[in-house]
């Protein structure tokens, strides 16, 4: 197979935009399809101090690598999640990228902040991915506010968004529906929250790690073990070896029809937020989720 730019040999297929590319036509291809997500998004600029949460995993770190060659203002902040199978190793790994590439990076460490992940899961009776979720943004969005980052951004891909997407649908979860999209505008208490490889999948992102011969961590948590989206990721996997595109057509035509009468419903339904009563975070109730957990694993 020829690459579809210079018409050298190709080393990535893309199926789904009837492509192939080179290495170094490949990086083109992956460096545009960020410019037109930032774009197209009205994400950020670079007057904008940009906060990647880095996770250690491809994703995370292709993003971070991808804004600094594109001359953003950027800084990285990992959390500590103090998973003995896992967590030292992951954040060896976040450090040794961020000195390579000369990138600020800030730590979180939730042992220090009374929330190592193996005790919550110990004390809470809910699924521990879905609090640990709770515990990490509520972290990066309070770091970054504290810190003045006028902008978070993740490292959540297509594949990412379609799963999400598919399971909140399933639920016709209104609340999940109206905030699901690449960007999350600033307020009531909350940072602009941005996901720029939103149009790339899994495998695009893998590639460019791989051709950028970025180290990232392979370890997966021990706790994830029967997580739904992984689940859900293999049935939209299915569906798109059959009809390549499927998934960008399907979150596309979402966020230009579907999206806007869920957050017309969810406007409706919901009440301001107001500031939990032992932290200040934006909350629904008197107190908010994470300081909820503290007082559980405080008893």
């Amino acid at each position: 197979m020829k690459c579809t730019r210079c018409k050298q040999k190709a080393v990535v297929a893309l199926p789904s935009h009837n492509a192939g590319f080179c290495p170094s036509c490949y990086l083109e291809y992956f460096k545009r399809q960020v410019e037109k997500a930032i774009k197209a998004q009205n994400m950020f600029s670079f007057e904008d101090k940009i906060l990647v949460a880095i996770s250690g995993g491809k994703d995370s770190l292709a993003l971070t690598l991808q804004l600094k060659e594109l001359g953003y203002n950027v800084s990285g902040l990992h959390i500590d999640l103090n998973i003995p199978e896992s967590s030292a190793e992951v954040r060896k790994t976040v450090e040794d990228f961020c000195t390579l590439q000369s990138i600020p990076l800030y730590v979180l460490e939730m042992k220090k902040e009374g929330l190592s992940i193996p005790e919550v899961k110990k004390r809470l009776s809910r699924p521990i991915c879905s609090a640990c979720g709770q515990i990490k943004r509520y972290h990066f969005n309070l770091f970054a506010k504290e810190k003045g980052f006028t902008v978070l951004a993740t490292g959540h891909n297509l594949d990412d968004e379609v799963a999400r997407l598919f399971a909140n649908t399933l639920r016709w979860d209104i609340d999940y529906l109206s905030d699901q999209g690449p960007v999350l505008k600033e307020e009531q208490g909350f940072v602009k929250k941005v996901k720029p490889l939103y149009r790339l999948t899994e495998f695009e992102t893998a590639n460019y790690a791989f051709l950028k011969g970025i180290n990232y961590s392979y370890k997966p948590c021990p706790f994830s073990k029967g997580a739904s989206f992984t689940f859900y990721k293999k049935l939209i996997a299915s569906l798109e070896q059959e009809q390549p595109g499927r998934k960008l057509n399907f979150y596309e035509t979402f966020l230009k029809q579907g999206q806007k009468p869920f957050k017309l419903a969810a406007s409706r339904k919901n009440s301001p937020l107001n500031a939990c009563s032992r932290c200040g975070y934006p909350t629904s109730g008197e107190i908010c989720g994470v300081c909820r957990i503290k007082e559980l694993l405080a008893c």
